[in-house]
């Protein structure tokens, strides 16, 4: 019964694949890319999200620009995850939970899913606190922003065919060129920033360290490559659109890092030199006003609003997929309730769970935030495993498995992840048990 279960769904997706191929095969060139791209960016900007904003301020007001050579190299380790989890999307036509459970069953499934939606649900939480904080700076209260949030987004992903969700997803991606003008704003050195690109400098501290780890962690998060290799799936992109895709993978890498070395400039050259220390995004956007300037403030403050929002939407629509298509159930942004109802109430549940909590007096949310962090952290080396077992599998993509140079690259990249993982998930160990480390 389960076989003949899963050569149904098979069918099913076999014949979407072909009926979206005809659409795709009318477009060439710039206006191909337009109509494939938009999996890999909004996937690699969710990763730019409140507490991935938080980590890149205090970084520029704690270090100054002594730590941006590493932004190099979590664009190239991103970049090769994420055309890892297109290409696989794209060829096998299923998300990554979906292949995990096919190939190597239930068991490390069900483990996958439940660490996953204890961090995914903890993240929730940290995004509409980053909303909240991000409007706080403007006068508007917590409790005007979460509801009002919480239903638009909810309603959004409802009620919106996937086409016109991942427009406005597109759309909030352009919030981050706020960055971008607040570091022009800050009016840095950018000689000295185009040294420190390329000249690695490491101060051997145990709060540098960990501040390092922390940076290539809230990079790579386990949800954004869920949530990308879902939606190339859904969208239906052909193998003949697979570069178009791969172009749209690393290109989202680009991006996200792009955007996080100009938050580390704005602070390292307004922050950092006026020696003001700081905790959140929040806090960064509020001290930046008297330095830098109102308007800057205010960028900064819409960035984090923008972020936020993105990733409260991606969270939870990223694990109502990876759960559903784990266990079989139906799911997908342009179906109806009625035709996938464990799939839209997860994402109602999760969104319920986030906007709740934050509302909830005398909650210390950077408890939440770093518990979510440490979660995400023990499913991150699984998943990148696993992403290289399947797109090694040649019985599973054919001749577009990984070449022997890509192999090198790729298990480079995530080795020095799984070692920076297990460097800050044991320091905080220690911590936890009273020893002092550094």
């Amino acid at each position: 019964m389960t076989q003949l279960v899963a050569r149904i769904r098979e069918q099913i997706r076999f014949e979407d694949r072909l009926r979206l191929r005809g659409r795709f095969r009318r477009r060439r060139g710039f206006v191909a890319f337009l109509a494939v791209m938009g999996p890999g960016l909004i996937a690699g900007v969710a990763g730019n999200d409140a507490g991935g904003i938080t980590t890149y301020s205090v970084m520029g007001a704690s270090t100054g620009l002594t730590l941006l050579w590493v932004f190099p190299l979590t664009t190239v380790i991103l970049g090769v995850v994420q055309e890892m989890a297109a290409r696989l999307g794209v060829v096998t036509g299923q998300g990554l939970s979906d292949l995990i459970r096919d190939r190597y069953g239930v068991r490390w499934t069900a483990f996958a899913m439940l660490t996953l939606v204890i961090a995914n649900a903890a993240n929730t939480i940290a995004e509409f606190a980053g909303a909240s904080a991000a409007l706080g700076i403007f006068g508007v209260p917590p409790i005007i922003t979460v509801p009002v949030v919480g239903v638009a987004i909810w309603a959004l992903v409802l009620f919106a065919s996937y086409r016109t969700v991942e427009r406005v997803f597109l759309s909030i991606t352009l919030v981050f060129a706020a960055y971008i003008l607040s570091a022009l704003l800050a009016h840095p050195d950018w000689g000295e920033v185009g040294r420190a690109l390329v000249t690695p400098h490491l101060d051997l501290t145990t709060t540098t360290l960990l501040l390092l780890v922390a940076v290539v962690g809230t990079t790579i998060t386990p949800y954004m490559q869920f949530y990308l290799q879902s939606a190339v799936a859904e969208k239906g992109i052909d193998e003949e659109e697979l570069r178009l895709e791969q172009v749209d993978a690393v290109g989202g890498a680009v991006w996200t890092n792009v955007i996080a070395v100009f938050i580390v400039v704005a602070c390292a050259a307004t922050l950092y030199v006026a020696g003001q220390t700081i905790t959140s995004a929040a806090d960064a956007a509020v001290a930046l006003e008297p330095i830098a300037g109102r308007f800057a403030s205010a960028l900064f403050a819409l960035g984090l609003f923008g972020a936020s929002v993105l990733a409260a939407t991606i969270m939870p629509v990223s694990t109502a997929f990876v759960v559903c298509e784990a266990f079989g159930f139906e799911s997908g942004v342009g179906k109806r309730f009625r035709e996938a109802p464990i799939f839209f109430s997860l994402y109602t549940l999760l969104l319920v769970v986030g906007a709740v909590v934050v509302l909830i007096p005398g909650l210390d949310l950077i408890s939440v935030i770093v518990a979510s962090q440490y979660v995400q952290g023990l499913l991150l080396p699984i998943v990148l495993v696993f992403m290289l077992l399947l797109v090694n599998n040649r019985s599973l993509l054919g001749h577009h498995v990984n070449g022997r140079a890509l192999n090198v690259v790729a298990t480079a990249c995530i080795g020095l992840v799984i070692v920076l993982d297990v460097v800050l998930l044991g320091t905080s160990l220690l911590g936890a048990l009273g020893v002092q480390v550094g």
